[in-house]
């Protein structure tokens, strides 16, 4: 099992060794060359609202956000922590309120399943004491083929007891990799997160399709087997900015009009 694991992970869009800064510099397509569009209704929220998020924006002008994550939270580079999608969801999130004192950090939890992560996710919650959790989820026990019944409570457990501590709530599924997709049986998973996203009336941010959606659509080659650091800072750099629209979407806010790039 620790062979296959590894294998599967290796064959993961994010999972490579880190690369020399130079070899990063120059060659990141700029944020302004990159559309990232996503299609509407991959980040439609229906009647769901982030109250608590809406709350703090509106009351306090500040906003905390704390993202439980896997590895693919992370990227293995010289300036992984300021370009993976938690960082740029915060950039994101601050350029679309502005005046509002935006935190984003990140706990990741490698290699662990929803049901290890559940037990330490109260316990985090009420020391944190966040605004909104963006709980990403479901690669872990999808490659070590966890029974469903007891992913999904363990998922439905976690959700509920995040809420209880007076936190808001973001399911984020497994990332998209046509290779990944080939190893394993992802469709169970993200079925039983979107169901308990539904259950919980809480939004799911689902990476998996949008990431899907990109590669079919060209905004970026998933399939290439010479995937550079670049290539993934710029899913992580979209990654933020569509997390941060989801977000500010749900909570009812008005974002501020983009700038215009002269």
């Amino acid at each position: 099992m620790k062979a296959f694991f590894s294998a599967v992970v290796i064959a993961g869009f994010f999972a490579a060794a880190p690369a020399c800064a130079q070899e990063l510099k120059g060659a990141e397509p700029k944020p302004a060359d990159r559309a990232c569009d996503v299609p509407a209704d991959l980040l439609a929220v229906g009647d769901i609202t982030l109250e608590k998020v809406a709350r703090a924006v509106k009351d306090t002008r500040a906003l905390d956000v704390l993202v439980v994550g896997s590895g693919s939270s992370s990227l293995a580079s010289p300036d992984g922590a300021l370009t993976a999608y938690p960082a740029r969801l915060e950039a994101s999130l601050r350029e679309k309120l502005p005046g509002v004192a935006v935190t984003v950090t990140t706990k990741l939890q490698p290699k662990r399943t929803a049901e290890d992560v559940v037990e330490t996710l109260s316990a985090l919650v009420i020391e944190r004491k966040p605004n909104l959790l963006v709980w990403q989820t479901g690669t872990v026990d999808a490659i070590r083929a966890i029974h469903l019944d007891d992913f999904r409570n363990a998922l439905d457990e976690g959700t509920a007891a995040v809420k209880a501590a007076g936190t808001d709530v973001v399911l984020m599924n497994l990332q998209y990799s046509p290779r990944m997709e080939t190893m394993i049986p992802t469709s169970p998973y993200l079925d039983n997160i979107r169901a308990v996203a539904q259950q919980q009336d809480v939004p799911l941010f689902d990476r998996y399709a949008i990431m899907q959606n990109w590669n079919e659509t060209g905004e970026f080659d998933l399939s290439n087997s010479s995937r550079s650091f670049a290539l993934a800072k710029g899913v992580h750099d979209c990654l933020g900015q569509a997390l941060a629209n989801l977000v500010i979407s749900a909570a009812r806010l008005d974002p501020a009009e983009p700038k215009v790039q002269n």
